[in-house]
């Protein structure tokens, strides 16, 4: 009689040991997406995000972490996360001086990655990145919505060379998931992954690849301080990443970045 007590009470602590476990997992996987509300009015959704006098998202609860330091001097950066992950977020995220790679890439691919005079930052529930000019003492977000922002490349603090020339950079590129391409009322890693470029203000911004695009990865090419965007092509129009569709490879000089040009 003890012995099948035993054997149930072991069966019924496995059983709550799966349950947890699964809601762990379920958990997690809406951990890094962002619920897009039916009901709100377009206006609202451009508000979302937006700051007035102070770092403020009225429709999520967020916080800002630390202040970036760039390589330009009057021009530092707040990143500004969910407010319930903020402090996972601030233990994930990573700042690295030259090495230029993402979240998703192999130990191996890291080392081609490399990009002098820039820093990064990688995201994790980041959902904003605000831009604050000391000179000025104006307050700006690069984005008008909440998003997910992947990689944060910014100017480094630390003085870098390339070729034995002092190089130095004035502008921020994001990688970042910022519209629910997919209309599953969800922004996350299922959706189009934008490229954009800002110039040192964090006003003026430049999609680098064409929309119907989504940013795979990057590689760094050091005798021409240029960069490749490697990008699956949306061919269906879905909004969605697929594996099937075609690869493309993209690039622009990081001495004056612009548009990206195809070259495959």
């Amino acid at each position: 009689m003890l012995h099948r007590l035993t054997s149930i009470l072991a069966t019924g602590l496995i059983v709550i040991c799966l349950l947890t476990a699964c809601n762990q997992r379920k958990a997690e996987s809406k951990e890094e997406q962002i619920r897009v509300d039916a009901t709100e009015t377009p206006d609202d959704r451009d508000t979302a995000n937006s700051i007035q006098g102070n770092v403020s998202l009225t429709q999520l609860s967020t916080i800002p972490s630390n202040v970036v330091l760039t390589g330009l001097p009057a021009h530092r950066l707040v990143p500004v996360y969910k407010n319930k992950a903020a402090s996972k977020a601030a233990r994930d995220s990573y700042s690295s001086s030259g090495y230029s790679y993402d979240n998703d890439a192999t130990e191996s691919e890291r080392w081609e990655h490399f990009m002098p005079g820039v820093d990064i930052l990688y995201g994790y529930n980041l959902l904003n990145i605000a831009h604050y000019n000391l000179q000025t003492e104006k307050l700006n977000t690069l984005f008008t919505k909440p998003g997910l922002i992947k990689t944060l490349y910014y100017p480094s603090l630390n003085q870098d060379s390339l070729n034995l020339k002092p190089i130095n950079r004035n502008y921020y590129l994001v990688s970042v998931y910022d519209e629910d391409t997919n209309g599953d009322t969800l922004i996350n890693r299922k959706d189009m992954r934008r490229f954009y470029h800002f110039d040192s203000t964090g006003v003026v911004k430049t999609q680098m690849i064409p929309a119907d695009y989504s940013v795979m990865r990057s590689q760094y090419d050091s005798q021409n301080d240029i960069m490749y965007l490697f990008a699956r092509q949306d061919a269906d129009k879905n909004g969605k990443v697929d594996t099937k569709e075609p690869t493309h490879i993209f690039w622009f000089s990081l001495k004056t970045p612009q548009q990206a040009k195809r070259l495959y």
